[in-house]
């Protein structure tokens, strides 16, 4: 794996204060924050699709226009089906920055054969490469319970289903990132069914993992990824059962340049890190080492990598995102959410150079995007 050593109309609009807090030898840190850029909160759209799947998770941007996918367009999962019932959702929608919907994919069980254990329900794990495959995880349940361990399904640019990948510790596939060079891509994928998590009255197991997918990725015509390897890289986080949000554990994960993995350990309301995360052999336990926990740091569920290198989570205790520097230090705290606010936020991406961040809003099944805008007075 050496080739991945060197690859490391908007009808309502709010503006809101970015709460910065600063540390010791804060001056110069404080004109790098990420989140301080940016001052409005713009409805993108819907995102229920034309079969009523609700409760938005999942949101990766499209780098590269083919098939169906549109550069710069947002991909959305749905985790919900139209009569709210977890774990069933079955849609992808494609949403464009100026908020254009289209549908591009319902994915059928039956379609899948023996390839997703228990069936379909998309969770917040969802990645376009830049060769136009699109892969989404699942979580899937039956009548509010767990069906499976679930699978990661492969879909080409049109929204087909080619491939699913599920076994070698896929158990439960919550959320992913990827590092991807073209006809190579790792994936990194938190798992939360691990342990005896669905076992009696909700309880905390500390056996959540991260694990490290290893792709063959063919340009399209000529065949579909293959999966080549599976490593565990990180285990002991925190995961639980849970009557309203149906599992917590880790979720949002991000590369950083140097190549450290950063984790939202939402259980214990922290960021997390693995180091040399795209070429280690073994497993770091203990949920990984600590970045920053707590704080502002409230049940972080989405999670990304900010240009300047920061991370940003977005939490699902409250409405805010929080900007983390890689030492740990939380730098801004910014309310995007203020009608629903906690159970709200999800799925986030940065856009490409200093758009701003999308986000989804479980609150009101849309899509935002916090962005430029005239800063308030204070």
């Amino acid at each position: 794996m050496s080739f991945f050593r060197n690859l490391l109309s908007k009808p309502i609009r709010l503006t809101v204060p970015a709460f910065i807090f600063l540390t010791s030898s804060t001056t110069a840190l404080a004109a790098n924050v990420f989140l301080d850029r940016f001052s409005m909160v713009d409805l993108v759209a819907s995102t229920v699709p034309a079969n009523g799947d609700i409760n938005p998770y999942g949101v990766a941007i499209v780098q590269h226009s083919t098939g169906m996918l549109v550069r710069g367009n947002i991909l959305v999962s749905n985790f919900n089906n139209s009569g709210n019932a977890q774990g069933t959702g079955t849609t992808i929608v494609q949403v464009s920055p100026e908020g254009k919907v289209t549908q591009f994919a319902q994915i059928e069980a039956a379609n899948l054969g023996n390839g997703c254990p228990g069936g379909v329900g998309l969770t917040t794990a969802l990645v376009v490469l830049k060769l136009g495959w699109v892969i989404v995880g699942s979580l899937p349940t039956t009548n509010g319970s767990f069906a499976g361990a679930g699978c990661l399904i492969v879909l080409d640019s049109t929204g087909n289903v080619v491939e699913t990948f599920m076994g070698s510790g896929i158990n439960g596939p919550w959320d992913m990132t990827a590092l991807d060079s073209g006809d190579h891509a790792l994936l990194f994928v938190t798992n939360v069914l691990n342990g005896d998590v669905t076992i009696g009255p909700p309880h905390v197991v500390n056996q959540g993992t991260v694990l490290r997918l290893e792709l063959n990725v063919p340009k399209s015509g000529a065949g579909s990824p293959t999966l080549t390897s599976t490593t565990e890289i990180g285990s002991g986080f925190a995961e639980t059962a849970d009557p309203n949000a149906l599992v917590i554990g880790p979720t949002g994960v991000g590369l950083g340049k140097d190549g450290t993995l950063y984790v939202a350990d939402s259980v214990n309301s922290r960021v997390a890190a693995i180091a040399d995360a795209a070429a280690r052999t073994t497993s770091l336990g203990a949920g990984g080492t600590d970045v920053s926990v707590g704080g502002a740091i409230n049940v972080p569920l989405g999670l990304l990598i900010a240009p300047n290198g920061d991370v940003v989570v977005a939490n699902g205790g409250d409405g805010n995102l929080v900007e983390v520097t890689p030492q740990g230090a939380q730098v801004a705290v910014v309310t995007v959410e203020t009608v629903t606010g906690a159970g709200s936020l999800f799925g986030i991406a940065a856009a490409k150079g200093q758009g701003g961040v999308f986000f989804v809003d479980d609150g009101d099944n849309t899509l935002k995007a916090f962005t430029k805008g005239k800063k308030p007075k204070p």
